[in-house]
């Protein structure tokens, strides 16, 4: 139903974590690389729990394989603490790409700038910085799948 695009990761539990949430919410997974981790490494099957083999994943080697294989990028809306847009006054569709930066970089600037009418944040106190790269996937796409629910209950 969603797409949810890891722009580098680097923990490994926190894309098992992803996984998961995938699954269970119909989405799939794509990761762009560099990864800061192998496929293969435990602690991401460990997050992922039983649910890694269920997982709809694809793996690109860099941003721009990813843009080539998904030239329409009207549906494309970009985490980012680096805007004022809160991720709530977007409105999602069946089918959007969610994308997320690294734990320890964010999403890199010049995309950042490229999509800059397709940013949005999650609104948090001055005392923050950012939160766990798990934690803000499943606020956005369950905000996502709320704008969408009578669809989502039809595809599940």
């Amino acid at each position: 139903m969603f797409h949810i695009v890891l722009v580098h990761p680097q923990i490994p539990n926190n894309t098992g974590s992803i996984g998961r949430l995938c699954v269970n919410t119909g989405s799939t997974l794509h990761l762009i690389r560099p990864l800061g981790f192998d496929l293969s490494e435990k602690a991401l099957r460990r997050a992922g729990l039983d649910y890694w083999h269920k997982l709809s994943v694809k793996v690109y080697d860099s941003i721009d394989d990813f843009f080539a294989a998904h030239p329409q990028s009207e549906r494309f809306f970009f985490a980012t603490t680096k805007t004022q847009a809160p991720y709530f006054e977007r409105t999602f569709q069946s089918g959007d790409y969610l994308f997320f930066g690294s734990e320890t970089a964010g999403i890199p600037a010049e995309i950042l700038e490229r999509y800059n009418h397709r940013c949005m944040t999650i609104p948090m106190s001055k005392e923050g910085r950012s939160l766990n790269l798990a934690v803000s996937c499943g606020i956005i796409l369950y905000e996502a799948i709320r704008q969408n629910f009578q669809t989502y209950k039809e595809l599940m």
